[in-house]
């Protein structure tokens, strides 16, 4: 009897893992970011294969490169991307949309900055819906010389978080400051973990901090409050967040290592080093963790798939 009940309970575990239908893609780029998008995809969220192909070239920006991708899947399905098309000299980002991650739509440059004549760039523009007001909210870094003050950074290099808010990509926000912590920030990621309760993963840009830190809010917007002391050496950046039954990893590039780097934690507060239990390609840069039906793999491996 007990081993029948033994085998019963191995094909409920089986089928339950054969019906789960969760998977995980991670945007990327290569540098030198001229060639476009591209994407990782795992099926428990810390072993990464890549799909090996750009998918999407960029059209729009001064410089037309496409770092920092950032996606996000509303809930009608579609997908929303939003990249950084230059290093200077844009007052905005890339913008793309699709129902697949094969065909995509027509790209549009979305200027967010052009009511600030001086600022310098438009960095790693950061994709967030918030399913309370039903809206996206898109948060990025940008240097606006002698606005605030300043450590040992060059001005041009004094970066402050600002975002804007749309339902549609069609109409947004005026733009306004999302954060000034004291001090040169960039890379700043929103995560929820509950009602009220948000996580913004950041990168402290000064000299000579150049790490990864977090702070909380109970809005997604701020104020944000609590700014931690590292959880990462120095020369981070890049910071992404999924979370995996009770822990979330969060995934940075570790770029004088020249390797990307993960760190575990229950509660934001406490943080463990993991990257030897997990593995990221070679080559992958700055993007953002995407939950995702395992039909969509599916699809970019059977369309781009090498012969």
């Amino acid at each position: 009897m007990r081993l029948k009940l033994l085998i019963v309970n191995c094909l409920l575990l089986i089928l339950l893992a054969s019906c789960n239908k969760k998977a995980y893609l991670f945007t990327s780029f290569h540098e030198p970011a001229d060639a476009g998008l591209r994407m990782l995809y795992s099926y428990d969220g810390r072993i990464w294969n890549d799909v090996d192909t750009v998918l999407l070239k960029p059209e729009v920006g001064k410089q037309k490169v496409m770092r920092d991708p950032s996606m996000v899947q509303g809930p009608d399905g579609t997908f929303h991307l939003v990249w950084t098309s230059s290093w200077r000299g844009d007052m905005g980002f890339g913008y793309a949309s699709s129902k697949d991650l094969i065909h995509w739509s027509g790209q549009r440059f979305i200027s967010v900055m052009d009511k600030e004549l001086t600022t310098v760039n438009v960095w790693a523009p950061e994709l967030f819906y918030d399913d309370v007001q039903q809206q996206y909210i898109i948060i990025w870094a940008s240097c606006i010389p002698g606005r605030f003050e300043r450590g040992i950074e060059e001005d041009s290099n004094n970066h402050r978080m600002y975002y804007t808010e749309t339902k549609d990509f069609k109409t947004f926000s005026e733009t306004k400051l999302f954060y000034d912590p004291g001090f040169s920030v960039i890379d700043a990621v929103i995560v929820k973990r509950a009602n009220c309760d948000y996580v913004l993963v950041l990168k402290d840009n000064t000299r000579p901090e150049r790490n990864v830190k977090v702070a909380f809010s109970e809005t997604p917007v701020g104020p944000w409050r609590n700014v931690s002391k590292a959880f990462t050496d120095n020369f981070t950046e890049g910071p992404s967040v999924v979370k995996l039954k009770n822990e979330w990893l969060i995934y940075y590039d570790s770029y004088r290592k020249k390797i990307y780097e993960v760190s575990a934690t229950k509660d934001f507060v406490h943080f463990e080093n993991v990257t030897a239990k997990v593995s990221v390609p070679a080559g992958h840069k700055h993007g953002t963790i995407v939950p995702v039906e395992k039909k969509f793999i599916k699809q970019l491996k059977r369309n781009f798939a090498k012969p």
